[in-house]
């Protein structure tokens, strides 16, 4: 067991945290060359920055749109809560890093970070339950969207059984091989899933205007498509 939880921990993590970050580096790279090459063909180049910006704070902040879906708003937001702050500033996380690689920051207070990781745990189940449960959802979501929830709970609750044992019903190293591995798919999973909004959602507003200022020629290159270059707008 010491010898696949040492693979766990050090090699496998350690390609997995790789591939996550160089994913993510690739997609943000291309949406922002996609970027660029859509403001230089565009017509009208002119960005309204400010507008921008205060929307993309409001996307990352969406309390202006929780009366519409309150329940699933506050959901999500703890969900997120929990998946950011806990990986980050667990001390236990924490102190893995500084052995690693000699780095080290300020870490949560033990029972925030338990009440953070519960909350991540219950609430990825409730976002499960909730888009199985609306019609709306149910009929846009795909597998992902099931089952990447369902592993970020199953990597929350066994951290927390490592950090409880009191409260666990298996062998801590069974455990501990399990959280490991686990957070592992996950990290490689980041740059081929949806979880690749962490760094691409800033830039959602971006391209969506760039989106609306087409190219002088749009018009004629559209009409030749269709065939009907000839006949009046």
């Amino acid at each position: 067991m010491s010898a696949w939880l040492g693979l766990a921990r050090g090699p496998l993590f350690w390609t997995a945290f790789a591939f996550m970050v160089l994913g993510l580096a690739r997609q943000w790279a291309l949406t922002m060359a996609d970027a660029a090459r859509a403001w230089r063909r565009a017509g009208d180049r002119t960005l309204p920055v400010r507008s921008l910006a205060l929307n993309t704070l409001k996307w990352l902040v969406p309390v202006d749109r929780w009366q519409n879906r309150r329940l699933y708003s506050v959901t999500t937001m703890l969900f997120h809560a929990g998946v950011i702050l806990v990986p980050l500033f667990l001390a236990g996380h924490i102190e893995l890093w500084r052995q690693g690689i000699g780095v080290s920051w300020p870490a949560l207070p033990n029972p925030v970070a338990t009440a953070l990781t519960l909350a991540a745990v219950l609430a990825a189940l409730a976002v499960v339950l909730q888009r199985a449960a609306a019609r709306a959802s149910r009929s846009l979501s795909r597998f992902q969207d099931y089952a990447i929830p369902l592993l970020i709970a199953a990597v929350f609750l066994s951290g927390f059984l490592v950090m409880h044992p009191q409260w666990n019903p298996v062998a801590a190293d069974a455990t501990l091989l399990a959280h490991a591995l686990s957070a592992d798919v996950l990290l490689v999973l980041v740059p081929m899933s949806k979880l690749s909004h962490m760094v691409l959602l800033p830039l959602t507003q971006l391209v969506s205007e760039l989106a609306w200022h087409f190219p002088p020629d749009a018009g004629s290159r559209v009409a030749v498509a269709l065939g009907k270059e000839n006949e009046p707008v």
